[in-house]
């Protein structure tokens, strides 16, 4: 894990932990609520990184080895598919549900 990554998720861990006030309830709704937009926004943040990832593997691939490019770049693409199909499915999920 990079230093960078490391210290996200410790900022988000701290904040939802010493959050408690920003979860209590105001006239029957809570101030801050993880539902369907929450998770929704939060699937596509991970879709994005992980075809990010897969973008920079293949170019990286690409440049050690230039006569496997058609194959790289056909594994990218069927790789980035299937991510964006979870993705979309995901998106339904909260937002039908949330």
């Amino acid at each position: 894990m990079s230093h960078a990554l490391k210290l996200f998720v410790l900022a988000g861990v701290a904040v939802t932990a010493f959050a408690s006030p920003a979860f209590a309830e105001e006239g029957g709704r809570a101030l801050i609520s993880f539902s369907g937009p929450f998770g929704a926004g939060l699937a596509m943040f991970g879709a994005a990184f992980g075809i990010a990832k897969i973008g920079a593997a293949a170019v990286e691939s690409i440049a050690r080895q230039p006569e496997k490019a058609a194959d790289i770049r056909g594994a990218m693409i069927v790789a980035a598919a299937l991510i964006k199909g979870a993705t979309f499915f995901a998106l339904i999920v909260c937002m039908v549900g949330g």
